[in-house]
């Protein structure tokens, strides 16, 4: 493993992956507060502050570890969820589903965000190859952070989106999954279906729309 590539790759990648992070669980909490459950807000989980939302373990140690372990070629993490009392909010069932697609709507933005600037940068005459990558890789992490928690298993959010949009008894049945819900997409992970069924093809497509969207900002940059 060479060190000063995995100096630089941390690097790179630290800013995207906390912003990620923070804006995604905490426009959870956002949302959740809109629709009438104010823990996460009592709790000061609605922040741009990233540390409530790191999880030693899920953030930093997991993925550092998977990354010397398989050399960049394997890597899951996780941060601290945002906690949210669904029997608070003003129509459980329906807020769910708004609650849940809150953290992936905020990275698909940040994705948007981190690739219009990527372009503003090559209009304005930018060569800096490290802030390039760094807005290359904000709009790989946001993707696949958007792409990954939409996967329709609970606890993931679009399991939470499963369970909001089912008919009560189905989503009752649904919901029993969660506890075991983690390990099952691990397991799905390590195996490579969870990438080949889904992360892939909802990748791919989340980057053509993106690719669309700031197709004006292309021609703007050449």
């Amino acid at each position: 493993m060479d060190i000063a590539q995995l100096i630089q790759t941390i690097a790179i990648y630290a800013l995207p992956v906390l912003f990620a992070i923070t804006v995604h669980e905490a426009a959870h909490g956002y949302a959740a507060r809109h629709f009438g459950d104010n823990t996460a807000w009592k709790m000061g989980r609605v922040t741009l502050n990233p540390i409530p939302h790191i999880d030693p373990m899920g953030t930093i140690l997991m993925p550092l570890l998977l990354y010397f372990a398989t050399s960049g070629a394997f890597l899951f993490g996780y941060a601290k969820p945002v906690p949210v009392r669904f029997g608070n909010l003003r129509y459980p069932k329906r807020d769910m589903v708004w609650v849940a697609l809150a953290g992936p709507a905020a990275n698909l933005a940040m994705a948007l965000i981190w690739g219009a600037l990527f372009y503003v940068l090559h209009a304005a005459g930018v060569t800096e190859i490290f802030f390039l990558k760094m807005c290359q890789g904000g709009v790989t992490v946001n993707v696949v952070m958007f792409a990954f928690n939409l996967f329709p298993l609970p606890p993931l959010d679009g399991g939470r989106i499963v369970v909001g949009l089912l008919p009560l008894k189905q989503a009752m049945a649904f919901s029993r999954i969660e506890p075991y819900g983690f390990f099952i997409v691990l397991a799905l992970v390590v195996t490579g279906l969870v990438n080949s069924l889904w992360m892939q093809p909802v990748r791919d497509l989340t980057l053509t729309l993106i690719g669309f969207v700031l197709s004006p900002l292309v021609a703007l940059s050449h």
